[in-house]
């Protein structure tokens, strides 16, 4: 207490192995932002350009593991799930024709997933050679295009693009 009468709170303890000026000078900081500055400018151009490409890997990625869940399906039941039951016979015991001779109780998938840009994936049973037709309209969602508005498929497992 000091002589006043008011309470002071106690200083917190010096630690013996830092000296009082211990820290940052302006100057040592504003060198460090200027280095992250210049690592910045080297590498955000090349990342910038890459969400596109991103895009059209996970879209491939998500494909192959949607044929996979197809091919498990395929092999508990005997066929693959018609046009009409679609993908969401992968993630729920579906209905209708062809019925699932051993739909496995936990499902194929989790949930059905839609391609990075937002669409659902097409799904075609039989598909044009047979099997299945599995494909992504890229980012225009539309047949055809060039780059990242171009169509991504799988027919029966194997890929076209």
């Amino acid at each position: 207490m000091e002589m006043n009468g008011t309470m002071r709170s106690p200083s917190p303890p010096e630690d013996p192995a830092l000296p009082k000026d211990a820290g940052l000078s302006l100057i040592e900081t504003l060198i460090v932002l200027v280095i992250i500055g210049l690592v910045s400018a080297m590498i955000v151009p090349k990342v910038i350009g890459r969400p596109d490409e991103a895009r059209v890997t996970v879209a491939r990625n998500d494909i192959a593991a949607i044929a996979s869940a197809l091919k498990m399906y395929r092999l508990d039941n005997r066929t693959y799930p018609s046009t009409a039951q679609g993908l969401p016979a992968l993630v729920a015991r579906p209905s209708g024709s062809p019925e699932p001779a051993n739909w496995h109780p936990e499902g194929y998938l989790d949930a059905v997933p839609n391609d990075p840009w937002a669409h659902p994936y097409e799904y075609r049973s039989p598909g044009e050679n047979g099997g299945f037709d599995l494909v992504s309209l890229g980012a225009d969602g539309k047949i055809g295009g060039e780059g990242q508005d171009a169509d991504i498929t799988i027919r029966d497992g194997i890929r076209s693009n």
